[in-house]
């Protein structure tokens, strides 16, 4: 006590942005009373950054240490050396960065007796922010010390909370990767946001928009909205939302307030994308900044989506116009190779194959005949029965179709390739071209035999007219086993009214 001494000194008043009322908490660890009281006297009035001291009393090291474990929002401890032992506050030390490691405190050794614990070899050996003989602790001193000790734990606070929400968006972007399309990158969107914030998504409200740089800001398009999920409508969000996503396209920069937040980014393709964050309590800046990572992130990651999109509908389209043009070739319909492709996807979905390769099978299954454009027309388009040679030649198309693709390192032109060559194959090893049976034929083959024979038989050809749906589905069902996977056939029967959709919406 009498160790303190209290001069006159005057110290600046450290001045800053007002945050929410909190508190920092400090931890007051000395075995004399005195000291306690003292300290929270000359410490009464202090504030850092608007915050004032919330004190926390330990009488010995023991009771610091079930201080410490109950309470994690400690900020600085100020520790006597000399307690229920002479090394009493260097144990202490010891368990809060090597037991609990705890390195976020800030501790500072206040000592009566400095002999008991040298100065150099304490700074030394012990993982500490200070050392001071309490002598030389006037309050102005206490003061400056309790300044800088809190400035170095709000830094290393604020370094965490970016290290935490940049894990955060690192996990987020790696989550978008795997979108395969814009639905699922704004679903996406709306997972993530809170998550980057540490928060709960109750929390916050979250809108993600994208734009044309040069449109007007009101032709805006949402890609999702928090409660209203993806592809809303513009008048389900807030007209305060739908300004500033105006204001912000106007601007062409990113903005905030007090509890608002408006990224806006811009891609090479003449894009931008704008992301809109809100919370109850104020944004503190490391969200902001948090949220300017992620948002720019969102920006890149729709880029490469939409080009993926791009690319994607540029493979299906192509898949489809060489389809059709063997189709017209064959004087067949064009309508054929969309419900095929449909009809495989679906199956394939519905035999537990995942959604991409779904998607594969679709984009390859129009190219199932390519291989007919080596056919001669007099063969293909021959109205009547084919002689057993003119059949054999009319077989060679898979093996054909095979050839064409097989070369292609494209996953849609391979799958194409194995459909070309196995959709004639049959269960029952009876096919062709090369007599494969049951298993051996691949999944990709035996799905698009079943859809290729639904559609043709159901379809008026030149050599034939086109059969009732009772009829084809009778015919499928006695070539279960047969020429047909069983399970498939199954699966189809079950489904049937989901396949009876797809031939209503593509009519010839």
């Amino acid at each position: 006590m009498s160790g303190f001494l209290f001069s006159n000194e005057q110290l600046k008043e450290e001045t800053s942005q007002p945050e929410e009322r909190a508190f920092w908490d400090v931890l007051v660890v000395d075995d004399e009373e005195d000291i306690h009281q003292v300290t929270k006297l000359v410490l009464s009035d202090f504030k850092f950054e608007d915050k004032s001291l919330r004190f926390h009393h330990a009488y010995s090291a023991k009771q610091a240490m079930e201080i410490l474990e109950d309470q994690e929002c400690i900020s600085v401890g100020l520790i006597d050396v000399v307690m229920e032992s002479n090394h009493a506050g260097l144990d202490l030390i010891k368990f809060i960065r090597n037991d609990m490691a705890n390195h976020d405190i800030r501790l500072i050794l206040r000592t009566g007796q400095p002999g008991e614990a040298p100065e150099e070899s304490v700074i030394r050996d012990y993982d500490i922010n200070d050392y001071k003989n309490k002598t030389e602790l006037t309050a102005v001193k206490l003061k400056t010390l309790l300044y800088s000790a809190l400035r170095s734990h709000r830094d290393i606070q604020t370094i965490e909370l970016h290290k935490k929400g940049l894990e955060r968006i690192i996990a987020a972007s790696s989550s978008f990767l795997e979108c395969d399309n814009v639905q699922d990158f704004a679903s996406t969107i709306l997972e993530h946001v809170a998550q980057v914030l540490g928060l709960s998504d109750s929390e916050i409200y979250c809108a993600a928009a994208t734009n044309k740089q040069t449109d007007a800001g009101s032709q805006f398009k949402l890609l999702a909205a928090s409660g209203e999920g993806i592809e809303p409508s513009s008048d389900k969000i807030p007209n305060n939302v739908k300004n500033l996503f105006i204001e912000t396209h106007n601007r062409k920069t990113s903005c905030k307030s007090c509890n608002e937040y408006v990224g806006y980014f811009t891609s090479k393709g003449g894009l931008e994308t704008m992301l809109y964050v809100s919370k109850e309590s104020s944004l503190r800046s490391t969200d902001c900044q948090l949220l300017e990572f992620f948002a720019n992130n969102i920006a890149l990651a729709h880029d490469n989506i939409k080009l993926r999109e791009t690319v994607k509908e540029s493979q299906r389209e192509l898949s489809y116009i060489l389809g059709e043009a063997v189709e017209k070739r064959s004087k067949e319909t064009g309508s054929h190779v969309k419900r095929v492709a449909m009809y495989s996807k679906l199956l394939a979905e519905l035999s537990g194959i995942n959604s991409y390769r779904s998607e594969i099978i679709k984009m390859a299954s129009p190219l199932h005949d390519i291989g007919k454009i080596g056919i001669p027309d007099v063969i293909l388009n021959k109205p009547g029965k084919l002689t057993n040679d003119e059949w054999e030649i009319m077989k060679t198309h898979a093996q054909l179709g095979f050839d064409i693709l097989k070369k292609s390192t494209n996953e849609i032109l391979q799958c194409g390739a194995t459909i070309a060559h196995q959709h004639h194959e049959k269960w029952d090893g009876t096919g062709y071209p090369r007599g494969l049976s049951g298993e051996d034929i691949d999944i990709v083959g035996r799905i698009t035999a079943i859809a290729d024979v639904f559609d043709a038989l159901g379809s008026k050809r030149c050599y034939k007219e086109a059969w009732s749906l009772e009829k084809v589905l009778e015919e499928i069902k006695s070539q279960k086993s047969k020429q047909f996977d069983p399970k498939l056939v199954d699966l189809f029967i079950n489904n049937l009214e989901q396949f009876i959709l797809i031939r209503d919406t593509y009519p010839d």
